[in-house]
């Protein structure tokens, strides 16, 4: 038998040997979740002994990590905007940055959305979670990414109001459909920088949802070319872009016929959005 405290400190030792990047974070979160306690208990209940059944899965735990899973497919959750998702291998994980995409679309009224590559649906989700009488449609290529964002939105209790489809990009929208607002995440990492990317990243997480082969503009150039078909009169695009990619999808924005085209910057000052607006025309006018 053992207490939380000793299970934490060797823990933190496996992990920082496996070069984990904040490994007494890590085990505090994977520790709470064994135990099965909120982690603002977890001081508290550090000093008690520990049960067998909970000490094996802690260490379960702690040994997934070491193999660099990502702490969000370990306790199959990860917070974004205030409310929880349901993660596995088959998603992304939420990331903080992505927040700036959600804030950025909150400011402009919308009745409808549409979210290109959904993943978790955290985008979308939070969106409709926040705008109540708003509806939207996740689409996604991955039919395993659909199954977690409906599952997603199922405990959000927003179901009602968020529809699935499978497809790459507009493919599978129907084309008299038009949105007040298009969002995306899309996959924006180079086949070169592939390999650079921290092992969470690269040997957990799906490669169709990161990067799009080759070429880390090509989603936006299919995206950008196909929206406005898409677009109610005055309607906006918004998409979250990687790091020195601004200027380029800037360019495309206005060359497709955007007005009001901005790049917007994180909280570290790292351009992370760009945002347009549709010509406020009729949607078929010649």
């Amino acid at each position: 038998m053992t207490t939380g405290t000793a299970l934490l400190v060797s823990a933190t030792r496996v992990l920082r040997a496996a070069g984990v990047e904040d490994p007494a974070r890590d085990a505090r979160i994977l520790l709470a979740h064994a135990l099965g306690v909120d982690r603002s208990r977890l001081t508290l209940v550090l000093p008690d002994v520990v049960e067998n059944h909970h000490a094996a899965a802690f260490e379960q735990a702690i040994s997934a990590r070491a193999n660099r899973q990502p702490v969000a497919q370990i306790i199959g959750t990860r917070a974004f905007y205030g409310r929880d998702f349901i993660v596995t291998g088959d998603v992304l994980d939420p990331r903080p940055d992505t927040e700036l995409l959600v804030d950025t679309a909150l400011s402009v009224p919308f009745a409808n959305v549409l979210d290109l590559g959904t993943g978790t649906g955290c985008i979308l989700l939070t969106l409709l979670a926040e705008r109540p009488d708003a509806l939207g449609q996740g689409v996604d290529l991955s039919s395993a990414a659909l199954s977690i964002a409906r599952a997603n939105a199922e405990a959000m209790q927003i179901a009602d109001r968020a529809e699935f489809l499978e497809g790459s990009w507009f493919d599978a929208v129907a084309t008299d459909q038009q949105f007040d607002l298009i969002v995306s995440n899309p996959p924006y990492i180079s086949e070169t920088e592939m390999m650079a990317l921290a092992p969470e990243v690269r040997d957990w997480e799906p490669h169709l949802a990161l990067s799009p082969g080759g070429d880390d503009l090509a989603a936006y150039r299919k995206i950008i070319a196909d929206a406005l078909h898409y677009l109610a009169s005055g309607g906006h695009l918004m998409v979250e872009i990687g790091a020195g990619q601004g200027a380029a999808v800037k360019e495309m924005f206005q060359n497709a016929g955007f007005i009001e085209t901005q790049v917007l910057k994180d909280l570290s000052g790292h351009d992370r959005v760009v945002a347009g607006d549709g010509p406020c025309v009729p949607h078929f006018a010649e």
